[in-house]
């Protein structure tokens, strides 16, 4: 196990992560501010709320649809140039969001903002793979994690205070000029990559994968809203986003130049270091849904819940450096396994008597932060320090479906033991929420550095 001192990262390689992590950043705010205000986006534009949900819909099945393109585009045309596309693109969607005459055009412009997004995060995070050693990958990769992490911890208060202060627009134009600092620092900081050109689209992959991940993924937040037993529709959309998944992979395995190099899978660290991805996805997803329901059903106010949920947050943010040298220096096998534990722990003691105690039970969700950044960055690294540079961009897009996919699923199943416990109350989903810790402890024990 590595444990001498990690070498030092260069300036122009914290440059380089300060500039495609603002993409990140732009990403995850966004996500978050738009949730906040679309009663308020439901008023102006004088629609309904089961249209209006498409602004967040629309922008998580585009992410999902322009995910699998992900890694072909940065093996055709290098890993700088999709992240300076898509960063352009993110801006010029957000100006479109933010000028929107009508309900229509907003959704659209949403969707043009996921599709995006789906691209510049990945590809943020190819750049700065192909870019760094690999022993200054943690380090990088918790810092960047520190950016990402701190959009949810903010971004409530910055779109309620947006919203007080001024319009919803301007939850889409605070986007512009943090991506036009971007792309004004990125010449001679950020590499363009180098291009492949006997790259070749596959298009029956593209398809594949492009109807049948987002197919599940609604599929699955259907059934999941209407309860065991009650969408027929809802399953019948996974069975069939299953069923193209699964035809994708076993095509993507006997081509020559899939559209995502499944081949991946073979290595034994990559594999268990994406599944621990998935299942941290899930933890964080599962919980965010829960959290305030159960809080809630406590008799808490919504600000205070609003303090806790930030008070998780933080953790996270604050963890994410510390997880960095510690991966670098030891190896992202303990860190991992840190966090998986920190999640059990945390999760059992929301069955005890500390939820009854806001100071104890701020201080158990800001521990379960610690757990959620120690899980999820220090695996993302291992799976990239697992993975040469001419596959950076298939393992990066892999991982970032593997993450979704668990963070959609990890949601289902929570509200799944809602809906089945109606006279249980909230200890079975929670108890759903403690086995998705538990299942991360075997891949987590199973990484080496």
């Amino acid at each position: 196990m590595p444990s001498s001192a990690p070498p030092r990262i260069p300036g122009r390689i914290w440059a380089l992560a300060a500039i495609t992590g603002a993409g990140a950043f732009m990403a995850m705010l966004d996500a978050t501010v738009a949730n906040l205000a679309l009663e308020s986006i439901r008023r102006d534009l004088d629609t309904t709320l089961p249209r209006i949900q498409w602004v967040v819909t629309g922008y998580l099945v585009a992410l999902a649809v322009s995910l699998p393109a992900q890694g072909f585009l940065v093996a055709r045309f290098g890993a700088g140039r999709v992240w300076r596309a898509s960063t352009l693109a993110f801006a010029a969607a957000s100006v479109l969001c933010a000028m929107a005459p009508g309900p229509g055009w907003l959704i659209a412009a949403r969707v043009l903002q996921g599709l995006a997004g789906g691209l510049m995060v990945p590809a943020g995070q190819t750049v700065i793979a192909q870019a760094a050693d690999r022993r200054q990958l943690g380090r990088l990769m918790g810092v960047l994690g520190l950016v990402v992490a701190l959009g949810p911890a903010i971004g409530p208060a910055v779109g309620g205070l947006l919203l007080e202060v001024a319009s919803w627009r301007w939850l889409f134009w605070i986007n512009v000029p943090v991506a036009v600092a971007a792309l004004a620092l990125a010449p001679g900081r950020v590499p363009p990559g180098e291009p492949d050109g006997t790259r070749r689209l596959d298009v029956g992959g593209l398809l594949l994968a492009g109807l049948g991940l987002p197919l599940l993924l609604l599929g699955a937040t259907e059934a999941g809203a209407s309860g065991p037993g009650t969408s027929g529709s809802g399953l019948a959309a996974c069975a069939a986003g299953a069923a193209l998944l699964g035809t994708f992979a076993w095509r993507s395995l006997r081509r020559l130049q899939p559209l995502i190099d499944l081949r991946l899978l073979r290595n034994r660290v990559f594999t268990r270091a994406t599944l621990v991805t998935g299942l941290a996805g899930a933890n964080l997803y599962a919980g965010l849904l829960l959290l305030p329901l159960y809080l809630r059903a406590l008799g808490m106010q919504l600000g205070v819940i609003g303090g806790m949920l930030l008070a998780m947050g933080l953790g996270s943010a604050l963890a994410l450096p510390l997880a960095g040298r510690l991966t670098d220096r030891h190896g992202a096998g303990p860190v991992v396994l840190a966090g998986a534990g920190l999640l059990v722990a945390t999760t059992l003691a929301l069955l005890t008597s500390v939820v009854h105690d806001p100071r104890l039970l701020a201080f158990v969700l800001a521990v379960r932060g610690v757990g959620l950044a120690w899980a999820q960055m220090p695996a993302m690294t291992a799976a990239y320090g697992a993975t040469d540079a001419a596959r950076m961009g298939d393992a990066t897009t892999l991982v970032n479906i593997v993450q979704r996919t668990g963070g959609a699923l990890g949601a289902v199943a929570v509200v799944v033991a809602l809906v089945r416990s109606e006279e249980g109350g909230y200890a079975p989903a929670i108890v759903v929420l403690l086995a998705l810790s538990a299942l991360a402890l075997w891949p987590a024990r199973g990484m080496r550095p």
